[in-house]
C-alpha cells in the first residue's frame, strides 16, 4: 500500500507544501507485529506513479515491490519544482558557479538535516519501521544520486547504505573528492553507484571521475558495487531496470 500526504519545508520553502509517498508491504496485514528497513528517496514524485511523474515516466517501484514481495519501507518526497533551479540548489551538497546556470547556491546539507532531524522521526512513529543505523538507506538518481553519496558519506550515524544511480558527480568534483576523502564512514557502508554508458558522453571527461570517485570510495573501505550499464541512459526507464540490482545490493547481507 502507498500513503500521500503533504508537508512542509520551513527552512527551504516556507508554507509551500510537497508530497510525502510512503510505501509499506502488503504483508503487514498479516504480520501486524512486522518491522521493515527504510529507504529514503528523493524526487518522490518519479518514483510510484506515472501521472505523478515529470515526463510521464516513474521508476515504477510500487510494481516491482509488489511482484517481488520485498520486506521494506520507502519513504519518498516530492523534489522543489522551483523553476529558479529549486531542484538543483535544493539536492546540491555544495555551492558552486557554472557557466551555463550562473552562481548556485547549494542547499543540500539544510535539506538532509531536514530529512534526518525532522522527516526521520515522524516516519519512526508513525510506520512499522526498523529505525536503527543498519536498515535505514538512502537512493536517487541523477541530483538525487549525487545526494545519496552525501547522505551515506556525512550522515553514516544514520544511513548505512546508498544506491547512487547516474549521480552528478560532474558537479563541483574538488568539493566532492574532499567530501569523500574527509567523511568518517563505519566499515560496513555499503554503496551501489552506476552510470549508463551513454551518459558518459554527457559530461566532459566523465568516465575519468567516475573512475576517480569510485576509487576514492575504496580507498575509504566503502562496500562498493559500481557498474556502467550497458547503453545505459540518463532517464526514469533506465532507472527502473536497474532496481533489481540496487535493491539486491542494499538488502544483500552474508552472515
Amino acid at each position: 500500500m502507498i500513503e500521500k500526504w503533504p508537508t512542509v519545508l520551513p527552512q527551504l520553502t516556507g508554507k509551500e507544501p510537497r508530497t510525502v509517498y510512503v510505501y509499506v508491504p502488503d504483508a503487514i496485514e498479516d504480520n501486524p507485529d512486522a518491522r521493515y528497513p527504510v529507504l529514503y528517496m528523493f524526487d518522490g514524485h518519479n518514483v510510484f506513479f506515472d501521472e505523478d511523474a515529470t515526463y510521464g515516466k516513474s521508476w515504477g517501484m510500487k510494481e516491482f515491490m509488489e511482484q517481488s514481495g520485498t520486506p521494506l519501507i520507502i519513504v519518498a518526497v516530492d523534489c522543489n519544482h522551483s523553476p529558479d533551479y529549486g531542484r538543483l540548489k535544493e539536492y546540491s551538497p555544495f555551492s558552486f558557479t557554472d557557466p551555463s546556470l550562473g552562481a548556485i547556491t547549494g542547499k543540500g546539507r539544510k535539506y538532509m538535516n531536514w530529512m534526518v532531524d525532522s522527516l526521520k522521526p515522524l516516519i519512526d512513529s508513525h510506520y512499522p519501521t526498523l529505525p536503527q543505523r543498519e536498515t535505514t538507506f538512502v537512493a536517487g538518481s541523477s541530483m538525487g544520486g549525487l545526494m545519496s553519496l552525501y547522505a551515506v558519506m556525512r550522515y553514516n550515524h544514520v544511513f548505512s547504505r546508498a544506491a547512487c544511480l547516474s549521480p552528478s558527480i560532474w558537479l563541483a568534483v574538488r568539493k566532492l573528492d574532499r567530501m569523500i576523502r574527509e567523511a568518517d564512514v563505519a566499515p560496513d557502508t555499503v554503496i551501489y553507484m552506476d552510470y549508463g554508458s551513454r551518459e558518459m558522453t554527457h559530461h566532459a571527461n566523465m568516465r575519468g571521475q567516475f573512475a576517480r570517485v569510485t576509487a576514492a570510495l575504496l580507498e575509504k573501505q566503502v562496500l562498493l558495487t559500481s557498474r556502467v550499464v550497458p547503453n545505459g541512459d540518463h532517464c526514469e526507464a533506465c532507472w527502473e531496470e536497474q532496481i533489481p540490482f540496487f535493491i539486491n545490493t542494499l538488502l544483500y547481507q552474508r552472515d
